[in-house]
């Protein structure tokens, strides 16, 4: 997290900008989260989609505590929705292989819309390490129909072709590093608070980073206090599903908490 806040502050500046609105979604959030912790001098705002604000950093540690036991027993499920993040520490290369063995399969997957039914449900996340991978434990990605609610033909090309070109390694690679991300956090400014405009979406069907019922939201909450909270009707892959309700979101936002940002 520390060397990619860098390369974030690398690019505005080469941009020949002092600050920008940073907005951020899944492991892009904590980054955002980041920049706004260590350098809010560079920030005029931020704003994340799905993945709230720890001021402690992002990883296990940080979310257990807040775990809805009544979804999640502790004797099912120790950590809860966040089962998954401990299954890539212990068995990187498996959970690798099943992903690259059909990279297209676990694409279409991966991208599905939220589903109003999980409500009050353990998210699939929960069950990762318990069937001892994804996808139930399968050597691969089951061949759903593509969601189109979620990606065109032409997004998922898109990502198939990268994901086989470079593989998995880089993007399961962002669970491996809690304790330098939390090394990392204990040097933010202010102690961590976020004195700054900050806009959160809630994913009201995202049942991993469920935050619209669950104590998860919390730290931010403590932690930002000029904070708009906006629940958007999607699962996790909210830009996608409802690109209308993000960006009205965001603008409305940006309008009336920036106004001078706004008009330039």
């Amino acid at each position: 997290m520390e060397q990619i806040t860098a390369d974030m502050i690398e690019l505005l500046d080469s941009l020949g900008r002092e600050k920008a609105v940073w907005v951020g979604h899944d492991w892009g959030s904590p980054v955002v989260w980041s920049i706004a912790s260590h350098h809010p001098d560079r920030c005029h705002g931020v704003v994340s989609l799905c993945v709230p604000y720890f001021p402690k950093g992002f990883g296990p540690r940080a979310v257990v505590e807040l775990i809805d036991r009544s979804i999640y027993p502790a004797a099912e499920f120790p950590a809860g929705q966040w089962e998954y993040q401990l299954f890539y520490r212990e068995n990187f290369e498996k959970a690798r292989m099943t992903f690259e063995a059909n990279v297209e399969a676990t694409v279409k997957a991966l991208f599905r819309k939220g589903d109003p039914a999980g409500k009050g449900k353990p998210s699939r996340t929960a069950f990762v390490r318990r069937d001892g991978g994804w996808f139930g434990g399968r050597s691969a990605a089951p061949d759903l129909p593509l969601d189109t609610d979620v990606l065109t033909e032409s997004e998922l090309c898109t990502y198939t072709a990268a994901l086989t070109c470079n593989g998995f390694s880089g993007p399961d690679s962002w669970y491996m590093n809690p304790e330098a991300n939390a090394a990392y956090a204990e040097s933010s400014v202010n102690d961590g608070r976020l004195d700054m405009a900050v806009l959160f979406l809630h994913g009201e069907y995202d049942y991993t980073c469920e935050t619209v019922a669950s104590r998860l939201a919390e730290p931010m909450r403590a932690g930002c206090p000029h904070l708009t909270e906006v629940v958007i009707r999607t699962g996790h892959w909210m830009a996608q599903e409802d690109p209308m309700a993000v960006n009205r979101a965001l603008a409305g936002w940006i309008s009336r908490n920036l106004p001078s940002v706004w008009r330039t």
